[in-house]
């Protein structure tokens, strides 16, 4: 399977992209856990039906020493005894962010509370911003069907 539209040759998208991950870089650089950050990236991407983000951040979380259990586990965060509540805080609010349709275009105050209980505000600025960030691009690949499995951690550092 081809992608509809060659993201990283298109000099448009590329220029789109070149902002974006320059966008993310202010997340990855905040003092937001990096394993926290690929659970989320990685559960947004579950929930978008997004294969390549989704093989992209399972591969980046095992290579950064992330668990085979744990990421098996991460569509399935409620019932595994293998996360912190503070990861669940995240998860929940990364669900809530990316099924924002699915509530009547409201997160619940109470998913945010619990997310401000573990976090401080810089890292739910950071948590905010890397929930927009993963449905964007989770959003380009679904759209231009980008074909997932040949990712190699690392390959677009």
């Amino acid at each position: 399977m081809d992608a509809r539209l060659n993201l990283f040759g298109n000099p448009v998208a590329g220029k789109f992209l070149k902002y974006l991950n320059s966008a993310g870089k202010a997340v990855s650089d905040s003092s937001l856990p990096a394993a926290t950050q690929e659970l989320v990236k990685i559960r947004a991407s579950q929930i978008n039906g997004c294969g390549f983000c989704t093989d992209m951040h399972t591969k980046d979380a095992a290579a950064a020493g992330e668990t085979a259990q744990r990421l098996h586990l991460v569509a399935a965060w409620r019932e595994a005894k293998v996360f912190s509540d503070a990861e669940r805080a995240a998860l929940e609010l990364a669900e809530q962010g990316t099924r924002i349709a699915d509530a009547a275009g409201v997160v619940p105050d109470e998913v945010w509370a619990n997310a401000a209980k573990h976090y401080d505000e810089d890292q739910l600025a950071a948590l905010v911003a890397l929930i927009a960030l993963i449905n964007t691009y989770n959003r380009l690949n679904v759209i231009v069907q980008q074909p997932a499995g040949d990712y190699q951690p690392g390959m677009f550092d």
